[in-house]
């Protein structure tokens, strides 16, 4: 292969616009930092499970899913965070919490619905906060 064709290869590989779901992360990480919010992982990924975004609202660790779509129908998109997607979202933020010595803080889950149009330079943001409780037999959220 040729210098020319494998740096092409590379550029490619390396530079591929953003998908529509890494963008609505982009502007919801934009929109929690304007309320205050420190941002501490967006796509944090571990071995039980992702979160899109985690960060701390005062003194609260706060687990937030986001959810992007082009169309404004009826379907929210925070439905698509089904009861299997919260049982996933609560183990990987127990096992975050245990890793990180964090159980004695407060936390949630929060949902952010973010629409964006096609023709839409900026997106409408619908945040829900303590969108779901934790989806466990025990109590270790508050």
């Amino acid at each position: 292969m040729s210098l020319t064709a494998s740096v092409s290869t590379w550029f490619r590989q390396r530079w591929q616009p953003l998908s529509l779901g890494e963008r609505g992360e982009k502007q919801a990480a934009r929109y929690l930092r304007r309320l205050g919010y420190k941002i501490l992982f967006t796509r944090h990924r571990s071995r039980y499970g992702e979160f899109d975004i985690l960060a701390v609202d005062g003194q609260t660790v706060v687990f937030v899913e986001v959810k992007t779509r082009r169309n404004t129908s009826d379907d929210r998109p925070a439905e698509a965070v089904d009861a299997h997607r919260q049982a996933r979202l609560t183990r990987a933020a127990l096992a975050f919490l245990k890793a990180h010595r964090l159980l004695e803080y407060p936390s949630r889950f929060d949902v952010i619905e973010v629409h964006w149009p096609k023709l839409e330079k900026r997106p409408a943001i619908q945040h829900l906060r303590n969108a779901f409780p934790p989806a466990s037999r025990n109590q270790f959220f508050s």
